[in-house]
């Protein structure tokens, strides 16, 4: 049954090629929109290189204080002490490192200022990232213990820094704030937008201008929890939440009294959402309402088209429909028909968007529009942008259907 109905709904696309290629150019110009976004939110939040092990990763980003009245705050990264004694400590994960976050310097080749993202990391960070070395490999805890001062570098930063990108650079010299460190590792560099691991320049916590010997419980670094597996986070969690309820309170930090301190263990996911959900209820407002605008304007008014020129197209078979409901096809087979046209209608716009966001991909990808950017199109996406076309086949069917389906057999056929 659902054959002949594809078979019918492909004769009704080539009787009108002109309605046929406004409704595919519809479709498929919506769809590969929601590709596209559907792809950048996989590439900002999903697993990816260097990070490809975020299914079972927990992030440690920031500590907030509260004083007594709950009227003040201060929130920020931590201290590496801090992050050894509570994080480092923990028991259940397979592995923990400590790493700043962004940090900017400057290099120079000649009279050339080469402005640099910079990182300084524990010998764990290349265990739980899963770094690309073309050349070398990373430093270790021999390294960080004999206070070497050495670094691994970017393939792009190679390529700036030294006249011959060709040429291998292990145990050449790179200048940076006019401290010299020595080549021992360079990587495929990281997206930016994957702000724990990107970085042009990492270095050992003991190199200089690391600030590693605050002692406070703030400072410029955060945390990367791996576990052994992914059922293993909500344990890791609830250990390192009872390392945090160890410290005493209150306490003051800066001159600041606090009563309240709170470092949370989180998912990428939530990490990243943390902020906007515990904002004030305005920020939460105006984000949700930027999301539904966002979704109407990319789903609402193409299927309203859609709805509109369906109606068209159906109301044209009315003669159809009329003889039908004469020789007693019920109302129920009728409407099904219909959506199953049109959802076979927009799987066609689907597939033709599927085309159309490879290319756009590409061309974001090569663009320098985000560095490194390694957008793709991989199985979640592609279950995502299907579960799309069937939902916006639904959305844009549904209602010419039952609106066929209101039609007597008499004013079906006087149309």
């Amino acid at each position: 049954m659902i054959t002949n109905y594809i078979k019918i709904a492909w004769k009704v696309l080539l009787r009108h090629p002109f309605y046929t290629f406004i409704t595919l150019f519809g479709i498929s110009l919506t769809l590969t929109v929601l590709m596209v976004l559907t792809s950048f939110l996989d590439h900002l939040i999903g697993s990816h290189y260097p990070e490809n092990k975020r299914d079972r990763m927990l992030y440690v980003m920031q500590m907030r204080q509260q004083d007594s009245s709950r009227t003040s705050n201060m929130s920020g990264p931590m201290s590496f002490k801090f992050l050894t004694d509570y994080a480092k400590s923990l028991k259940t994960p397979e592995r923990v490192t400590i790493t700043t976050f962004i940090n900017s310097s400057n290099a120079y080749v000649g009279s050339q200022k080469i402005k640099l993202n910079t990182k300084f990391t524990d010998a764990d960070f290349w265990q739980v990232t899963d770094f690309e070395f073309l050349e070398g490999k990373p430093y270790n805890e021999q390294n960080i213990t004999n206070g070497d001062q050495v670094a691994v570098i970017t393939d792009d930063l190679k390529k700036q820094y030294f006249e011959n990108a060709s040429e291998p650079v292990i145990g050449k010299d790179i200048e940076i704030e006019t401290i010299h460190y020595r080549i021992i590792g360079v990587v495929k560099a990281s997206p930016f937008t994957r702000p724990f691991t990107y970085a042009d320049v990492f270095f050992p916590y003991t190199a200089p201008k690391s600030n590693y010997r605050t002692t406070g419980l703030r400072g410029g670094y955060v945390a990367m929890i791996l576990g052994k597996k992914k059922s293993d986070l909500p344990t890791i969690q609830e250990e390192f939440q009872r390392h945090i309820d160890r410290i005493p309170l209150p306490g003051i930090q800066d001159g600041f009294k606090y009563s309240l301190l709170e470092v949370k263990s989180e998912s990428y996911l939530d990490n990243f959402l943390t902020p906007i959900m515990e904002g004030n209820s305005g920020l939460k407002t105006i984000f949700f309402g930027v999301i539904s605008f966002v979704l109407f304007m990319l789903m609402g008014l193409p299927a309203i088209n859609l709805v509109n020129i369906n109606v068209s197209r159906i109301m044209e078979r009315a003669s159809e429909i009329g003889i039908r409901k004469a020789f007693g096809a019920p109302v129920q087979t009728l409407v099904w028909q219909f959506i199953v046209e049109n959802i076979f209608i927009t799987l066609i716009g689907g597939i033709i968007a599927l085309g159309l966001t490879t290319i756009v991909i590409h061309l974001i990808n090569t663009s320098g529009m985000i560095a490194y950017a390694d957008l793709t199109i991989n199985l979640n996406v592609f279950l995502i942008s299907f579960f799309i076309c069937l939902l916006f086949g639904l959305l844009s069917g549904v209602l010419p259907a039952l609106r066929m389906a209101k039609l007597t057999i008499a004013e079906a056929l006087k149309s």
